[in-house]
């Protein structure tokens, strides 16, 4: 974990006393995008600063045109660009090579002298604020006159690698507010939020993945009570992993006083898969649904169009996670639970109806569906397909 490197600790214990002592925010404004374009060269390197500049760049000026066909253009570059560095090898292994394996080959190590050994750090997340950013000047949204304040934007250290993902019109705000001024109870508030964030992350879920780690290859040695117990410690890891390291960036920009939007409200206390996923993760998934469902059409175009809408949007959401099938059968498999949950009392006519009264009179035991339907889910992302299959099937039979 980048925040727990001891370049880091070291550069961000010499970088924030400079930034709350200097009265002129003028400076403050330079200091914090020099520091954050020192962080993103030294743990990007290179390979992965060359992209990032060549998309911001565009995406910049593109947008300063408000041109829409422009605009329209420069999202399209980003979705290629995210695609080519990030699904190159996926699609030609698992796609192309099923057609003509010489061809995949041919194909592969002719692009291979275009790729960097691994995607550009944080890649899908540049792709994504750029697409918001160019989408809200096409409709409409002024854009950025200042290309430091795109730099800010862009290279925003706490949130580079692992978000939140920002909306520009609410981040600029913020970022003036913090460089005017940096409060002891935005510092106060900020230092304990990192604490807590890295004792999620550091203590709790790195243990859990020590556990997760042994047990995994002897899953099917375990007994039945162990295995639910396996997957109740990955369901937990994977919050704790996830949420500490959102609270540890949302603390160090509040250090900073910058406000970052909220990640995560505590998922696990939701009573259905909908409130779970307007609770998990919630800069991704309310960007997917403005970005992705909505303009697809949503729920306007009738219910098959609505399901199909989702389907798509939870595959991508899937996809953006990893590229591998386990993340797409993940991103699936989420998008049919939130069909089911949106449609069942109607799907299942008297069943469903009774079924909707008793999770309405009884909330424990929809809130242990829900769990147990997330928890499934973690197998499935964690674990190759027919691995995570097994897993699965073991939880309900002793063998196979």
């Amino acid at each position: 974990m980048i925040f727990a490197t001891y370049w880091f600790i070291l550069a961000v214990a010499a970088f924030l006393p400079l930034y709350w002592f200097i009265p002129s925010a003028r400076v403050r404004f330079f200091l914090l995008i020099a520091f954050c374009m020192v962080f993103h060269t030294h743990f990007a390197g290179p390979a992965g600063v060359i992209p990032i500049i060549f998309l911001g760049l565009m995406t910049f000026f593109v947008a300063r045109s408000k041109h829409p066909a422009a605009c329209l253009a420069g999202i399209a570059t980003c979705v290629l660009a995210l695609c080519f560095y990030k699904y190159t090898h996926f699609f030609i292994g698992q796609l192309l090579a099923k057609i003509s394996p010489d061809f995949a080959t041919q194909t592969d190590k002719q692009l291979s002298s275009w790729l960097p050994a691994a995607p550009p750090l944080a890649i899908s997340f540049f792709a994504f604020e750029f697409i918001h950013y160019l989408y809200e000047v096409r409709k409409g949204g002024e854009p950025m006159r200042n290309i430091f304040d795109f730099a800010h934007f862009t290279l925003f250290f706490p949130s580079l690698v692992a978000g939140p993902i920002k909306r520009y019109t609410n981040f600029l705000p913020s970022l003036k507010t913090g460089l005017s001024s940096t409060t002891m109870q935005d510092v106060s508030y900020g230092m304990v939020q990192v604490a807590g964030g890295f004792f999620k992350k550091c203590v709790l879920a790195d243990n859990l993945t020590l556990y997760l780690t042994y047990n995994g290859p002897r899953f099917a040695t375990l007994s039945m009570p162990e295995r639910w117990f396996f997957m109740a410690a990955i369901t937990l890891r994977v919050y704790l992993d996830f949420s500490g390291y959102s609270d540890m960036a949302i603390g160090f920009a509040r250090m900073l006083g910058i406000r970052l939007p909220q990640n995560f409200n505590w998922p696990y206390l939701a009573n259905n898969i909908t409130e779970l996923w307007q609770r998990w993760h919630m800069s991704l998934t309310s960007w997917v649904r403005d970005y992705v469902y909505i303009p697809l059409g949503g729920s306007r175009k009738g219910t098959a169009r609505k399901v199909a809408n989702g389907m798509f949007a939870f595959a991508l959401c899937g996809l953006w996670h990893g590229a591998d099938w386990n993340y797409l059968i993940w991103g699936l498999f989420h998008g049919a639970g939130l069909v089911i949950c949106g449609g069942y009392r109607k799907l299942l006519g008297p069943l469903g109806t009774a079924l909707g009264w008793f999770f309405d009179r009884v909330p424990v035991a929809s809130w242990a569906v829900t769990i147990a339907f997330f928890g499934l889910g973690c197998l499935l992302f964690f674990y190759p397909t027919p691995q995570a299959c097994r897993m699965v099937q073991l939880l309900f039979v002793s063998s196979l």
